[in-house]
């Protein structure tokens, strides 16, 4: 009996112990971006906030065109976001609800590009985007990447559970358009796989350090991570702007994954079980 109920307070005392070591890092992110560069590497380092952070904010937008990169930023991952499910969401419903020739080999075609490591596309996209002139334009970053294979394969599978289709042959026999079933239908009963789709390219663009590096050249054209990464120097780096500018860009995500954390749950299993 004194083991069964312990168990449960072990379980949440690990679960407790793992969350604080897990938000340590960005608690010291924002405390370091509160104070100068001199009193973070004092010993011991400073452990509350500070008065600096303004003082550091100035030091970054001197050194940076930090609000343009943050536009970039917002831009890029906005398109790449909605692209992504208006693609996505079409190739879903399509592999779902669709018979076809060649529809499963098709499919497994799709699904056979998520087992390519990251680092293979890389010189790959650096050829095209230089052979179609789009090096330094922001359109290099959500293009490519507009229709992805696991946001095919989630709309698929959410299709496949949520969207009946006896209802899309009864709109057919009403005489209702392919764009209008699409629209009308299938669209709305999508919204919870969207949404986690969408939180999760959004983050995913919003974080993307190695597509910009690729393709990006002028420090105005930087997103947010290549800007902050170019803040950093051998001998002079100023780590209180650098941390600014990280609290900055790091706190609209908190935010939107505190609010829409359960949608993201909710999207990823729902179309699990058929």
């Amino acid at each position: 009996m004194k083991t069964d109920k312990l168990a449960p307070w072990a379980a949440h005392a690990f679960v407790g112990v793992g969350s604080l070591i897990m938000l340590a890092p960005f608690y010291f992110m924002f405390v370091f971006a509160t104070h100068s560069r001199t009193e973070i590497f004092s010993l011991p380092p400073p452990l509350f906030f500070g008065d600096d952070f303004f003082n550091n904010l100035k030091i970054l937008t001197t050194r940076i065109p930090f609000w343009r990169n943050l536009g970039w930023s917002l831009y890029v991952a906005l398109a790449n976001t909605a692209l992504t499910l208006l693609f996505c969401s079409m190739g879903g419903y399509a592999f779902g609800l669709f018979e076809f020739r060649y529809k499963n080999a098709l499919f497994a075609f799709v699904m056979a590009t998520l087992l390519l490591p990251s680092f293979m596309n890389m010189i790959p996209t650096f050829m095209i985007m230089d052979a179609l002139g789009w090096i330094d334009q922001p359109r290099a970053l959500y293009i490519p990447g507009a229709a992805s294979a696991f946001g095919i394969f989630l709309m698929r599978q959410f299709v496949g559970s949520s969207v009946p289709k006896e209802l899309i042959e009864a709109a057919r026999m009403d005489g209702c358009s392919e764009i209008g079933i699409y629209l009308r239908i299938v669209l709305p009963l999508l919204k919870p796989a969207l949404g986690t789709l969408g939180l999760i390219t959004f983050i995913a663009s919003w974080n993307n350090f190695i597509g910009p590096l690729i393709v990006m050249r002028s420090p105005e054209m930087f997103t947010l991570p290549l800007a902050l990464r170019s803040l950093q120097s051998p001998v002079d780096t100023e780590w209180g702007a650098l941390m600014a500018g990280a609290a900055i860009a790091t706190l609209p995500l908190v935010i939107l994954f505190m609010l829409s954390s359960r949608q993201l749950i909710s999207g990823l299993t729902a179309g699990a079980v058929k």
